[in-house]
């Protein structure tokens, strides 16, 4: 009975996202958002112009010509790793065997996103049942983290950010199964596939490279009989399989650049000096808040830097231009909220303990999470400052599945407290796992079907190419 349960809420679970997510593909404008109005999705008028160029051609471009440049920045993102790219126009040429529509081909290049966002919603789901054993709160946490209404909207549009973004559910998926079972060819294939698919897709999302090596090798260092002991060979036999995986699936992409884009591997320096010869003046390196001498702390304290962040981390569909009311914001700061005062009692009543067992490989496993939930955030304030990223939400998903780990796990904490000798009353813990469960997919729905629809028919499809 349970299982048959379980089976017809992962139904339904995957049912909801596509549900909220094939509308959203289908009416969202696209067009240029630099002379138009604002509504269609963030530059992916730009970057459909690299998987258009792979359906055109059969090749890669280098990211020079002058065909896929960005209007007004000079660059072109074909510079930046592109295997989403590379994957979507591939389909765009399997789908022009039968049609010529520009529509179609656009269509095809959005549903290669909504797979992989479908994909992370089931690794999502395989990452919540080993992380949860109470299931109301392993399905808050799928629905927190797949429903977040940001998160659904970049599995709608042309970007690299939803592979990315199935990139680190596999990662952490193929990390936790390795650390409460063992890591075997399995696991050590899915923890390939995650980094290869985030090494291709984007760098904001690099944190989780270098954790899961860290993690990867720590796991085979435990104290046996009183004696640290480290189990190098096994550790070398995988870490070889899994770096010759990558080696073959990343690797040929950096070998690529560094030939193309004259030694520049990730194909920053180049941006700068296509920026530098190209761009308007507002767009220009030349423009940076650091190239005109203004201070970090002031560009962080100007256009409440940190408030639109949180927003549109939230929701901030089109161009930041459709977003939630404020109960969309404030019913989320009280989630957040539940979950930080879960974790705090959690850590003081592990701190009162006279006899406190500390997991030495626990504690490293958290402080990689923090560390992949910090980077988005350091690597947004530099290029913020640096090369004037504007400070959108959706540069700090990557940090998504571990915030949200780190929310759930305290609300469940908090669903434990003591009040006096009484715990919480089984049927207001439900009560509470339901008006979670209730904010998380809510927002979504109210973000596509009441904000976002209605402005996208009263639009139109703009097609501009």
């Amino acid at each position: 009975m349970k299982k048959r349960s379980e089976r017809f809420l992962f139904i339904l679970y995957l049912a909801g996202y596509l549900i909220l997510a094939v509308p959203m593909a289908l009416y969202q404008p696209h067009v240029d958002t630099i002379s138009a109005v604002p509504v269609s999705p963030p530059d992916e008028y730009f970057r459909m112009l690299i998987p258009q160029y792979i359906c055109q051609h059969g090749t890669l471009p280098t990211g020079l010509e002058e065909e896929v440049r960005i209007t007004g920045c000079g660059f072109s993102y074909g510079l930046y790793n592109t295997l989403p790219y590379i994957i979507q126009g591939w389909f765009m040429r399997l789908i022009s065997l039968f049609t010529d529509s520009q529509l179609a081909l656009l269509y095809a290049a959005r549903f290669v996103n909504i797979v992989f966002g479908g994909i992370m919603a089931v690794f999502v789901y395989l990452l919540g049942k080993r992380l949860f054993t109470d299931r109301r709160f392993g399905w808050l946490f799928c629905v927190a983290v797949t429903y977040l209404p940001e998160n659904l909207f970049v599995h709608t549009y042309v970007n690299t950010d939803s592979c990315c973004m199935l990139a680190t559910a596999m990662i952490l998926y193929a990390l936790v199964w390795g650390y409460q079972e063992q890591f075997n060819v399995k696991n050590c294939i899915c923890l390939a596939v995650g980094i290869i698919l985030c090494a291709l897709s984007y760098y904001n999302a690099y944190g989780y490279i270098l954790s899961a090596i860290l993690l990867f090798i720590a796991y085979y260092i435990r104290k046996e009989n009183g004696r640290w002991q480290f189990r190098y060979k096994t550790m070398f036999s995988y870490g070889a399989f899994i770096s010759v995986l990558v080696l073959i699936g990343a690797g040929w992409w950096f070998v690529r650049a560094y030939f193309v884009l004259d030694g520049d591997i990730l194909g920053l320096k180049t941006k700068e000096q296509l920026a530098l010869l190209y761009a308007l003046p507002e767009t220009s390196p030349l423009y940076t808040y650091q190239a005109r001498g203004i201070s970090l702390f002031q560009m962080l304290s100007e256009n409440k830097f940190f408030q639109c962040l949180y927003d549109s981390f939230i929701a901030g569909y089109g161009s930041l231009s459709i977003r939630g009311n404020y109960w969309t914001y404030f019913s989320y700061k009280l989630l957040f909220g539940a979950g930080i005062a879960g974790g705090l009692w959690h850590l003081g009543c592990f701190l009162i303990k006279k006899e406190r067992k500390l997991n030495g490989k626990a504690l490293f496993f958290h402080l990689n999470m923090v560390l992949c939930m910090v980077l988005p955030l350091i690597i947004l304030i530099r290029y913020a400052y640096t090369m004037n990223y504007q400070h959108q939400g959706r540069y700090l998903l990557p940090a998504l599945i571990p915030i949200m780990y780190y929310t759930v796990r305290g609300i469940q904490a908090l669903s434990h407290a003591k009040f006096g000798k009484k715990q919480l009353p089984p049927v207001l813990v439900n009560i509470g796992v339901a008006f979670a469960l209730f904010i998380a997919a809510g927002s979504a729905f109210y973000m596509v079907f009441i904000r976002s629809l209605p402005v996208y028919h009263t639009v139109g499809m703009w097609l501009t190419y």
